[in-house]
């Protein structure tokens, strides 16, 4: 369908699951390294979701579906945040009845329906040579599905929870850490204020990354992570201790939304789950503020201590990214490049111990990628280890 005529190839890019700061600047770059080097850049709208809408008929309107870059088109967005290419939460693989599309629903109609055949007609439609996914975990297991079943794939991982397999650094992960900084320190003067816990939630399913970076860097004195399950009690101990020492009297600690303490569980907003599987988490802070106030007279001489209870969410997300989200976005995309000239696939774009290299793809789904707690985590006193710096990469904390 594409028209690739006097051109190398076609290179399609996507962006799947949730927004960062940094996606843009990655689409800038691997389209106008692409169109440099001869190739034809072509962009899936909404992930997944616009290469499974596909109709294959050279006068449907798949608008909604396909575009095909331009310099012009990806300079007006590369310094803004967000992905102007538009994500989904899709997964080719394990699509419902009520999500195929209509003009496919007579041939898949089954409650779950793998449509990885139809995804490799449409991408072979669109004369698409190689895909350049740019996702989290999610988004890039099905990629190394993809690359499985004989299609050339190179992979860029984003997530503000910088939990992909194989790389120290995921993009929009510097944003996220920045943002929540910035927001902390607002904050502080309502808690200080009212002499008050601030208890912050933040992202993070599995990984506690985005609660450790930013207590490391001083936002926060304690924090609460989904890979030790803490005592809701020494919490409390520990914050009327920091409260205690502080002038203005407060203290903060970080929550990550999948964090547990013993005796509860996962707190989640509801039911519905996700095509990965995942329900939406979110409103552990809420538990913990709650029994923060509940538990406080017990190490504060009988008199309750308030609290101001926040969650971050979207708010680190949006926006426009910083220096290191605009700078790597741009290197990862380059590197893409680079392999797909070299004619190199199955292959994903990292940053390792501060250098920029490639790994297989299949490690996105070969392990898992959480905070190596007996190094990185003080367990007694709810916060991370500062110790042993030397040698370590910029963001301290790798899956190795």
């Amino acid at each position: 369908m594409a028209n690739v005529k006097g051109v190398k190839g076609v290179i399609g890019i996507l962006t799947g699951g949730g927004d960062v700061p940094g996606l843009n600047p990655a689409i800038r770059a691997v389209t106008i390294r692409a169109i440099r080097e001869g190739y034809k850049v072509i962009g899936l709208r909404r992930g997944w979701a616009g290469v499974i809408d596909m109709v294959r008929d050279k006068d449907a309107d798949n608008s909604r579906n396909f575009q095909e870059l331009t310099e012009e088109i990806v300079n007006k967005a590369g310094r803004t945040g967000g992905t102007f290419l538009h994500s989904s939460r899709t997964r080719p693989s394990h699509v419902p009845r009520a999500r195929v599309p209509e003009h496919l629903r007579e041939k898949y109609n089954a409650e779950l329906n793998d449509m990885t055949p139809e995804v490799i007609k449409n991408l072979g439609w669109l004369e698409i040579e190689t895909l350049i996914p740019i996702g989290g975990d999610d988004t890039l297991s099905y990629a190394v599905r993809l690359y499985q079943e004989g299609f050339k794939v190179v992979a860029i991982p984003k997530t503000m929870d910088n939990d992909v397999p194989g790389t120290d650094y995921c993009i929009g992960f510097s944003t996220c850490v920045t943002r929540t900084i910035q927001m902390i320190n607002s904050l502080r003067t309502s808690a200080g204020s009212h002499e008050r816990f601030l208890v912050v939630e933040v992202f993070g399913r599995y990984a506690g990354y985005t609660a450790m970076l930013p207590t490391m860097a001083g936002a926060a004195n304690r924090c609460v992570i989904p890979e030790y399950t803490f005592e809701i009690e020494r919490l409390t101990e520990l914050l009327v201790h920091d409260r205690s020492r502080n002038p203005s009297r407060y203290s903060v600690v970080l929550v990550s939304e999948g964090a547990m303490f013993r005796g509860g569980e996962m707190v989640f907003q509801s039911t519905e789950k996700d095509a990965y599987g995942h329900q939406k988490l979110g409103g552990i802070g809420d538990l913990v503020s709650a029994r923060l106030k509940e538990l406080s007279p017990k190490f504060n001489g009988g008199r309750r201590i308030n609290v101001i209870n926040q969650k971050l969410g979207y708010l680190v997300r949006g926006g426009d990214p910083d220096a290191v989200d605009s700078i790597v976005p741009m290197a990862y995309g380059n590197l893409a490049l680079d392999l797909i000239l070299k004619r190199i696939h199955g292959r994903l774009v990292v940053l390792k111990n501060g250098r920029y290299d490639n790994v297989p793809v299949d490690v996105v789904t070969a392990t898992k990628k959480t905070v190596d707690v007996e190094r990185f985590y003080n367990t007694d006193r709810l916060r991370p280890r500062y110790a042993s710096f030397e040698m370590k990469p910029q963001f301290i904390m790798t899956s190795e």
